[in-house]
């Protein structure tokens, strides 16, 4: 017989160290998607693009992964993901020896993968955990990320160190990421039990119908409380990543800082989306979803507002940190919230969903964002994507019901 408490133990060190591996390939993608496109493409004016294909194709990915992991549970769907994102990292990698677009269109649609696959992983980190400890469950897992954001510009900075940056320059660190995702996968492999079986024993106990009475999607979302988390989810997810991508083309190009001071920038940022995660996961439990949901969109706003003021490598590392800090608390509130609001056998479509719509709005803020960065500037940027985060906040707080939600479970 499996000793369960055991079990969720092991399991939540493997996710955590997945996504501590899987940091590294998030941070390259972040520091060089875009500088990517346009070197391989020469369309400077299209920069946002780039992050827009993988955005995209990584939302897409997420849906059906949603779907595949109530079906088939998390453990093997993960790590096929893992694998695509691998084989799309090697595809860029040659696109840039070859100066193909054809190939970097087709890597960074399968790259997309891993970040999919990454993203939910806090599905089934929602799975191991009661809903009174799951905002700190969940939290566990993503503190891995922590080691990524170390591991990122050790891997990576020495690649660019002194180099003049083309696209061959963007080989061998495009094929690092492959050989990473790799790992993940390896790693992702080794979780056991699957995390969807821990949930539907502990649901179980709870006095939870059990698979065939999940109910669908359509019912789900209309559920009170799931629309105020998606929608902190979206703001604070469309703006984060729209900005963490542009942000290695606005430190080389629009602030003339040398290719690899992009790297302690993003793994600052990275370092800001997880090191204080344990804390946040308790507070999150203490304080209530709804609070934690607006205070992180207000934490965004005053990091992103700030960045039309500063430029230099130490001061937009700061507010990077900033930013990963308000996205680490509406994140992982609007994740807990939405476990608490689901069973096992509905968590991974509503979190594919999720995901698939968030990042189509970040996919259009990527866009936007890159025509506004190359005709308006950093200013301009700045202020939009500020209005963006934070205007949801004070309706998400108007909508506040009676908390903690972690005593809730759905009927």
């Amino acid at each position: 017989m499996v000793d369960l408490n055991r079990a969720i133990r092991r399991n939540t060190l493997l996710l955590a160290a997945t996504l501590a591996v899987n940091s590294v390939v998030v941070q390259l993608v972040a520091a060089v998607s875009a500088l990517t496109f346009v070197l391989v493409t020469g369309e400077r004016g299209l920069l946002g693009l780039g992050p827009a294909i993988f955005l995209v194709s990584s939302g897409v990915m997420g849906a059906f992964g949603g779907r595949a992991l109530d079906r088939f549970g998390r453990r093997h769907v993960l790590a096929v993901g893992f694998l695509i994102g691998g084989v799309g990292a090697a595809l860029t990698a040659l696109a840039t020896h070859a100066d193909s677009t054809p190939l970097l269109l087709a890597g960074f649609v399968l790259v997309a993968a891993s970040s999919a696959a990454a993203l939910l992983v806090r599905a089934a980190a929602g799975d191991m955990y009661r809903p009174e400890r799951r905002a700190r469950g969940i939290s566990y897992v993503l503190f891995g990320s922590v080691f990524g954001a170390l591991l990122g510009p050790t891997v990576f900075s020495p690649l660019f160190a002194g180099k003049e940056v083309d696209a061959d320059t963007l080989t061998l660190p495009w094929l690092a990421a492959a050989g990473i995702s790799v790992i993940s996968a390896g790693i992702t492999m080794l979780v056991r039990p699957d995390t969807k079986e821990i949930a539907e024993q502990l649901q179980t106990h709870a006095g939870e119908p059990d698979e065939r009475d999940a109910a669908p999607l359509r019912e789900i979302l209309v559920r009170p409380g799931v629309f105020p988390a998606m929608l902190a989810a979206f703001a604070s997810f469309g703006v984060m990543v729209s900005v963490m991508n542009l942000t290695g083309y606005v430190v080389v190009e629009e602030h003339h800082h040398a290719q690899h001071n992009v790297f302690p920038i993003i793994g600052a940022h990275v370092l800001g989306m997880y090191a204080l995660v344990l804390v946040v996961g308790a507070m999150i439990d203490r304080v209530g979803r709804t609070t934690a949901l607006a205070t992180g969109l207000l934490v965004m706003g005053a990091s992103t507002i700030s960045m039309s003021w500063f430029a230099s490598v130490p001061a937009t590392a700061v507010l990077l940190f900033g930013l990963g800090i308000g996205w680490n608390i509406s994140y992982v509130a609007a994740a807990a919230e939405l476990a608490d609001l689901t069973r096992a056998s509905e968590r991974g479509r509503l979190f594919g969903f999720n995901d698939f719509a968030a990042a189509m709005f970040a996919a259009s803020l990527a866009l936007v964002g890159g025509l506004t960065l190359d005709k308006l500037g950093v200013v301009a940027l700045a202020v939009g994507a500020t209005i963006l985060v934070v205007a949801p906040a004070p309706w998400i707080l108007g909508r506040r019901r009676s908390e903690p939600t972690a005593a809730r479970e759905p009927a």
